[in-house]
């Protein structure tokens, strides 16, 4: 009978583990149409002309409405309209469950996953924060799949993919080894630097401002830019440090040449442009998963404070989905 009641235990026991694990991730597929933040889209301008007016702060713009823009042969050169709005990006994951994609609303093998996220209580962890979490990039094309533009200069036309899992890079974990990425982080992941971020953190803390491009290595209210990693020590609540991973991991693609950026300045209009430096004002935020907003968005370095109130579950939480806005400046022809 000993066996037969150690058996029992066995195989009760497999199903309380599966929910336990299946509980821990959550989230879901965002509908293109209801949960996006349409209004995030604006303002849309024409040179340096709006067209649609937003509350949503705008970046520079090219003062001329036109562009020529060389071509090879045989056009030479190719006419065409300077367009300026707000695209949605990307889709990112913030989460304490290796594998659980949250804007996908599901979780994928766990066999290989390199270290647990969430919050470090252990002491003889060895990562360098109080706070760890792994973050996924995925490429959404949602206004190539709407035909809201029709021009391909305008808007990324790459299929719904998977771009990037931290999973499977080493650095993500190791503040030590992600000194290759960020050797500048030694001058400023210290607190003398760092003070400097309040100004940021003070400007952007209404929502309706641009972050400082200057302030690099600030991410205003949420933290510090530096280490390139998961890892944090400015955990003051799950949403805060939820924002900082995503906004850390979007400056790690830029830093790898992952992820490239229009400029808002004739001439240059024309081409895309690798950004080794976060060009941050050029970014908005909006939270898709697990309590959707699609009525706001806000600038990169906004606190979290101004919509964070019932967005995350005290139990089952620390898994968040974002809608990474970027702003596109194109030749529209």
């Amino acid at each position: 009978m000993p066996l037969a009641r150690l058996l029992l235990i066995f195989f009760c026991f497999i199903p309380l583990q599966t929910q336990a694990q299946s509980a821990a991730c959550t989230g879901h597929f965002l509908n293109p149409i209801s949960d996006i933040c349409w209004d995030c889209l604006f303002p849309m301008t024409v040179g340096s002309v709006p067209l649609i007016a937003s509350k949503y702060p705008d970046t520079e713009n090219p003062s001329l409405p036109i562009s020529y823009c060389p071509k090879p042969p045989p056009i030479y050169v190719q006419i065409g309209l300077n367009i300026g709005y707000w695209e949605p990006y990307s889709l990112v994951d913030v989460t304490r469950v290796p594998y659980c994609m949250v804007n996908m609303g599901t979780q994928l093998s766990t066999e290989n996953a390199q270290q647990v996220g969430g919050k470090q209580h252990d002491s003889s962890s060895q990562t360098s924060g109080n706070a760890f979490y792994h973050a996924h990039w995925y490429k959404y094309p949602v206004i190539y799949w709407l035909q809201l533009m029709q021009s391909a200069s305008c808007m990324a036309t790459d299929n719904f993919d998977v771009a990037y899992l931290t999973e499977l890079d080493p650095f993500w974990e190791d503040d030590e080894m992600t000194f290759i990425l960020n050797p500048e982080a030694i001058l400023f992941g210290n607190p003398i630097t760092q003070l400097a971020c309040i100004t940021e953190s003070i400007a952007t803390s209404t929502g309706r401002s641009l972050p400082f491009d200057v302030l690099f290595w600030c991410l205003g209210s949420q933290g510090s830019a530096y280490p390139l990693t998961g890892n944090s020590a400015y955990a003051h609540t799950s949403t805060q440090v939820g924002t900082l991973i995503m906004e850390r991991l979007n400056y790690k693609l830029h830093r790898q040449g992952i992820v490239w950026e229009t400029r808002g300045t004739d001439g240059a209009i024309c081409y895309q442009w690798p950004e080794p430096i976060l060009p941050k004002s050029r970014y908005r935020y909006q939270l898709a998963s697990p309590i959707g907003d699609a009525a706001n968005c806000y600038p990169y370095g906004t606190t979290s404070t101004l919509w964070e109130q019932g967005k995350d579950n005290p139990i089952k939480g620390g898994n968040f989905g974002f809608v990474n806005w970027r702003k596109r400046n194109c030749v529209y022809w």
